[in-house]
């Protein structure tokens, strides 16, 4: 970490795996919800698969709000 914190590559290289995890378990859960109304399920693996793509943009929007809560935390703001 700097005078100006961490680079925001570092940090959203270092979020990614956690954010597209957390993609992935959401499509997994709203493919058992879609059984309600008929639809089939998400499998896991497709679930995993997904995520990795539609990981990237939800990581950056993680990433933002991390680094202003440590902007904030730092009192840079």
């Amino acid at each position: 970490m700097t005078e100006t914190g961490p680079a925001f590559s570092r940090l959203y290289l270092l979020l990614y795996p956690f954010t597209a995890l957390a993609v992935a378990i959401n499509l997994f859960l709203l493919g058992l919800m879609w059984q309600a109304i008929g639809l089939p399920a998400i499998p896991p693996l497709t679930a995993l698969m997904a995520c990795v793509p539609l990981g990237l943009p939800v990581n950056w929007w993680i990433t933002k709000w991390v680094r202003g809560l440590i902007d904030e935390a730092e009192g840079r703001k």
